[in-house]
């Protein structure tokens, strides 16, 4: 296995609102927060710096307008349904993966499902080979921005030297209805290669991870912190066990340890992407203690895999596999790869 050389680097500021809340922005009630890899959301437009060819009309997925609007609407139709078995009305936030840009999202949020939610971006232009970021999307009506950050993952191979490009880590800081409230949004390195070969990166990751939430907890030890994304291993993977020092089992927990409320779902075999017959759960969402003690603001209530039957597909040799958007070559005009998942977080 190759050695590698993990550098922590200091954050680089994106944004910074300044708003105030009236007594209607206090907290109160319950929300839903998200998060969705949508799975190749392209625009059709071949962006010299970035290698997506394939997603333009000329390519070999032959991307056209329609099919990007129809990839919009679909991804637009799940996002909103969010919580709806919940009684709730869509996520107050919600982190998202594999998007090419701040243009598609601004598209995303203009669709018939999406538009009168009003939500607000914040993105982060990833130097990823393929173009492909993270982002979140939030209701300024329940969310005051205050303070984003993002953290380049910075993995060398000490041999050659060469950077491995990969997703930064964005960190989100915010008012959730007046509580204070840090939301990291994550899209780890990939199993391309290989599971074992590309497993020191997702190390990488997982401590670069550890590194954010460890600066905000020495801040505040009951910080409300949740690390959302693909993560592309398990509960049960050593990066997530291990270096990200998550769990399952609440009340087995030790000081600084997270609780991973979805941990439980893997260990029952339901998972968010579906692979030789066999699901994995790479999408979590990864909590802080302070959500756990239940004293001011919001609390963790509960957590889920949105699993509807549409998406999924129902026949065909792809029968019990997700419906995405291709099938190898072929286009299906579906959804995802992957399911969505989120966690109602409710007043105290």
């Amino acid at each position: 296995m190759k050695k590698l050389l993990i550098v922590l680097v200091a954050s680089i500021s994106l944004v910074a609102c300044k708003s105030s809340l009236d007594s209607k922005g206090q907290v109160q009630g319950s929300h839903v927060i998200a998060f969705y890899n949508l799975e190749n959301l392209f625009d059709t437009i071949n962006d010299p710096g970035v290698s997506d060819g394939e997603f333009t009309p000329t390519g070999s997925k032959v991307w056209t307008s329609e099919r990007y609007e129809n990839k919009l609407n679909n991804m637009a139709k799940v996002i909103a349904d969010i919580g709806s078995d919940q009684g709730m009305a869509g996520p107050s936030l919600i982190g998202m993966c594999e998007m090419e840009n701040r243009h598609v999202l601004e598209d995303l949020i203009k669709t018939e499902s999406l538009k009168n939610e009003e939500y607000n971006i914040v993105h982060v232009d990833s130097p990823d080979k393929r173009g492909i970021d993270v982002a979140l999307l939030y209701k300024p009506s329940v969310f005051v921005l205050q303070q984003t950050h993002a953290y380049p993952l910075l993995v060398q191979d000490s041999d050659s030297g060469k950077r491995v490009f990969t997703r930064d880590q964005l960190l989100v800081s915010g008012l959730l209805g007046g509580d204070k409230i840090h939301v990291i949004v994550n899209h780890w390195p990939s199993r391309y290669g290989g599971g074992d070969s590309s497993k020191p990166f997702r190390k990488a990751a997982a401590l670069l991870n550890r590194h954010i939430i460890d600066s905000l907890l020495s801040i505040d030890k009951n910080a409300k912190i949740i690390t959302m994304g693909d993560l592309n291993d398990d509960p049960t993977d050593e990066s997530v066990v291990v270096h990200l020092s998550a769990h399952g089992n609440r009340d087995q927990l030790k000081k600084n340890d997270l609780f991973n409320p979805l941990a439980i779902n893997f260990s029952n075999k339901k998972g968010t992407l579906y692979y030789r017959g066999t699901w994995n759960l790479f999408d979590q969402m990864v909590l802080s203690q302070g959500w756990l003690r239940g004293k001011d603001g919001y609390s963790y209530d509960s957590a889920y895999i949105y699993n509807k039957p549409y998406l999924i597909q129902q026949e065909g040799k792809y029968k019990d596999y997700l419906l995405r958007t291709y099938g190898g070559k072929d286009y299906l005009n579906g959804y995802s790869d992957h399911l969505p998942v989120y966690i109602v977080v409710s007043a105290n």
